[in-house]
């Protein structure tokens, strides 16, 4: 397991995003992780009000710009007293994907917290465009929280393919909940499955197909656990046949499960500047929070 060291939560000060800064905190706190606090305040208000007003008043300008700091400090002192977690309060002004970005790249940051839902970038965050460059985009995980916390991960679902991204999400679903109970699940296709239908091929030849690709992926999930260190009769696993995107989406809510690791999906560089589709599904339709892996 790959520790963490230090965690980054972005907020814009509205009460949805302050489930993402409750989140790092508990994170923050299992993990021993430093945590900082993010704000980034755009300057577009400010300039519209100065060409409605012409002019501001200097101290109003200053009472606008020092209100998200003294907000954010009551914020770090709500979490000390609430978790027992000291955090670092950041507040800048510009473009919210540069700011962060350049805080995150500074600070060598091995996680970014934000929530699913807020005042301003987050209001719209699994629609909007922004929230596809924040995720797409990432160099760094991202962990998107869309329940308030009330106790840390206690079952974490991670969809896996068997490729070398798998192995990371696991180690990183062990890294951000530590004593978590992780579920393995794979969704496995016959090649050209649908046309085989079409051209009329038989029945039982493909359920033989989807046979021999079952136990293959048993057998893949075997060498999975242990490359991970887990202990293959001890560890859930799910090989199931379908839809991926309806699948996990599925046993989530069936398993009752409080977040979801995945990867991006991207597996060239045109891909890689768009979300997964089952990413894309996964973040725009679960109900628990979604970390996703780089």
């Amino acid at each position: 397991m790959v520790p963490l060291h230090r965690l980054v939560a972005a907020t814009d000060l509205s009460a949805p995003a302050r489930h993402a800064v409750e989140r790092a905190a508990s994170v923050a706190l299992a993990t021993g992780a430093q945590l900082d606090l993010v704000h980034v305040a755009t300057p577009a208000p400010m300039e519209r009000l100065r060409r409605l007003a012409g002019q501001i008043p200097s101290d109003l300008e200053k009472l606008m710009l020092e209100a998200p700091r003294n907000a954010m400090q009551e914020l770090a002192e709500t979490l000390a007293q609430r978790h027992g977690v000291t955090a670092q309060v950041h507040v800048a002004s510009g473009s919210l994907l540069t700011q962060l970005r350049q805080h995150t790249e500074t600070t060598n940051a091995d996680l970014v917290v934000l929530g699913a839902r807020g005042a301003s970038f987050m209001r719209h965050m699994l629609l909007g465009s922004t929230a596809d460059r924040m995720v797409s985009r990432a160099t760094r995980p991202m962990l998107v929280v869309k329940q308030a916390p009330h106790e840390p991960y206690k079952t974490v679902l991670v969809p896996v393919d068997f490729s070398a991204r798998s192995l990371r999400s696991i180690r990183l679903a062990q890294a951000v909940a530590p004593g978590a109970a992780l579920i393995l699940l794979h969704v496995y296709d016959v090649p050209f499955e649908g046309m085989m239908e079409y051209a009329g091929v038989h029945a039982n030849e493909i359920q033989r197909y989807r046979a021999s690709a079952r136990q293959e992926a048993q057998q893949s999930m075997v060498a999975l656990c242990e490359a991970a260190g887990l202990n293959p009769a001890l560890t859930p696993t799910l090989v199931m046949h379908g839809d991926p995107s309806l699948l996990l989406v599925q046993q989530e809510q069936e398993l009752d499960c409080d977040l979801i690791v995945m990867g991006k999906q991207g597996d060239n560089a045109v891909e890689d500047m768009l979300l997964g589709s089952v990413t894309r599904y996964a973040l725009a339709q679960s109900q628990c929070d979604v970390l996703i892996a780089v």
